[in-house]
């Protein structure tokens, strides 16, 4: 009767215990799953042909989505990302290479997907007609986006980099509220077959995809949750692994089944509106961003980041962009940070200058000096980065933007020092 007791109790025991671990693990267990931001996938245009890359990858991405949600990932939108629009456009009268770049920009707003037409310059020898050709085609506020490569493995781009200038003084002057500058990003350092936009980019020819997601929730909890620089990292790393392999496994079945190659995927926590990295920072640092802390903090992020077992593709790192996260643009407003804070943070992760306000008589020069400075910190540390600069016309330091841009938060525009 003793041992029947004795064998009850423990049997009790250990059903109390893997209850209260079971209630653990849901209380205190993985973060919520993050949305993912960005199913992108990889065509080559035939200017013959313009549709057909389109059409078969919307069919796949439609299955993809559909892979994605059924597992519980709620799937923010669809990308397509060309080769570098110049491969199918320098044939062409300008006129028509305007014809064919308009053409598939409507097919994406028709069919609704994001759409990314490459870097209008890849070489520092290579032509600047598409410059011009690009220019004109932003100032109208397309869907597409584009980039322009800065920095590569053979060096920085000096002359690309003062191209990027002109176009971005360009649009800022053609466009409304220079919001055309919003699709175009001066790229350092990423290499292909980045998800996210606009530094996207590829000159394979194979049908291809990656995956980006929005995991700024994920950074905010456990920040919310873990204070010590160790502990927190440790944490993140654990909870991003949870949610990247997950969808890694979605990813490479959908390979297996459709034919697509997967490229891998991006486990930088990007950040989305009130999907605040700027208050998961806050939350860790008990003080605005930008305070002391906040280098700290971003480190944590992308060590974390870069510690996930899954095939890495993109900025692998953190993004700071200053109008897409309401906590960011205020603070920008506030002061609390600025574009030389932006460089120091991008010292120990991956980023940038994104769609950083600027006065619009800001000159060519300046905003070549500027983007020189993210090519030389990306190519001296080879790390990947992007300058997404927004000059204002007609505004200066201390008035405020007026971007029509769901997208976009409006912030005080700060001085340049």
């Amino acid at each position: 009767m003793v041992t029947y007791n004795m064998a009850m109790m423990r049997k009790i025991f250990w059903v109390l215990a893997f209850s209260t671990l079971a209630w653990s693990v849901g209380a205190w267990g993985a973060s919520p799953r993050p949305k993912v931001r960005a199913i992108t996938a990889f065509v080559r245009v035939d200017p013959a042909h313009p549709d057909a890359p389109f059409d078969a990858a919307m069919k796949f991405l439609d299955a993809a989505r559909q892979a994605f949600r059924a597992s519980g990932f709620e799937v923010e939108g669809v990308r397509i990302s060309t080769q570098p629009f110049p491969d199918y456009t320098r044939s062409l009268a300008r006129a028509d290479a305007l014809s064919l770049l308009n053409r598939i920009d409507d097919l994406a707003r028709t069919r609704g997907f994001m759409l990314n037409i490459g870097p209008a310059m890849l070489h520092d020898s290579d032509g600047t007609a598409s410059v011009d050709l690009l220019a004109e085609f932003l100032s109208k506020v397309p869907r597409a986006n584009a980039s322009l490569v800065v920095a590569a493995e053979d060096g920085i781009h000096w002359g690309s980099l003062r191209q990027a200038a002109r176009l971005i003084k360009t649009v800022s002057e053609r466009s409304p509220h220079g919001q055309g500058n919003l699709n175009f990003g001066a790229i350092a350092m990423l290499k292909e077959y980045c998800p996210f936009f606009p530094a996207s980019w590829h000159t394979g020819s194979k049908q291809a995809f990656a995956v980006g997601l929005e995991g700024a929730n994920v950074v905010a909890d456990v920040f919310a949750r873990e204070h010590s620089p160790v502990a927190a990292q440790e944490l993140l790393t654990s909870e991003l692994s949870v949610h990247l392999r997950d969808a890694e496994a979605i990813a490479q079945r959908v390979a297996a089944s459709s034919g697509w190659e997967y490229e891998g995927i991006d486990p930088t926590p990007a950040p989305l509106g009130d999907v605040s990295i700027a208050r998961a920072f806050e939350s860790f640092l008990g003080a605005p961003f930008g305070s002391s802390g906040t280098m700290t903090a971003a480190a944590i992020v992308t060590r974390a980041v870069q510690s996930v077992p899954v095939k890495r593709v993109g900025y692998s790192g953190l993004m700071l962009p200053v109008l897409e996260d309401s906590v960011l643009a205020k603070r920008w407003s506030e002061g609390t940070f600025n574009m030389d804070s932006l460089l120091a943070y991008s010292a120990v992760c991956a980023g940038g200058l994104d769609t950083v306000p600027l006065p619009g008589d800001i000159s060519e020069e300046r905003i070549a000096r500027i983007v020189g400075d993210v090519a030389t910190l990306a190519y001296k540390w080879n790390k990947p980065l992007c300058a997404r600069l927004l000059p204002i016309p007609g505004r200066k330091a201390g008035e405020q933007t007026e971007f029509n841009d769901s997208r976009m938060g409006n912030v005080t525009i700060q001085p340049i020092r």
